[in-house]
């Protein structure tokens, strides 16, 4: 399986956090990162995201239908999203759009367990 991690774009502010809508910024941010995945992904591939809309938006932009977890919610674990993406059973390329520092935790898990697979 190829996993390929992916942070919303910026967001603006707002009080309710899974309501965050992506900043002008955060959409240009999106876009360039979407147009270089693209020319990089297969035709085919699993596109997970978090509920934020922040996230939700991010993932719109590869133009490919998106399945939303709740367990991408802000704040996941390293094992939620790993066992979201479906590591390392899923066949094919998965994009998981998520938030920091929970992607950064959940990589620094993975660098472990390839480290040292017995850990599983």
């Amino acid at each position: 399986m190829d996993l390929i991690l992916w942070r919303n774009g910026e967001a603006e502010e707002h009080e309710d956090d899974l309501r965050r809508r992506l900043s002008s910024k955060g959409r240009k941010q999106a876009a360039r990162a979407a147009e270089w995945l693209l020319q990089r992904l297969p035709a085919r591939f699993t596109l997970l995201s978090s509920p934020a809309l922040r996230a939700h938006q991010t993932a719109q932009t590869l133009g490919s239908p998106i399945k939303v977890e709740q367990s991408l919610a802000p704040g996941a674990t390293p094992k939620a999203i790993i066992d979201a993406a479906g590591w390392p059973e899923s066949k094919g390329v998965v994009v998981v759009v998520a938030h920091q520092p929970d992607l950064g935790r959940a990589l620094a898990q993975l660098f472990v367990l390839v480290q040292n697979p017995w850990i599983i």
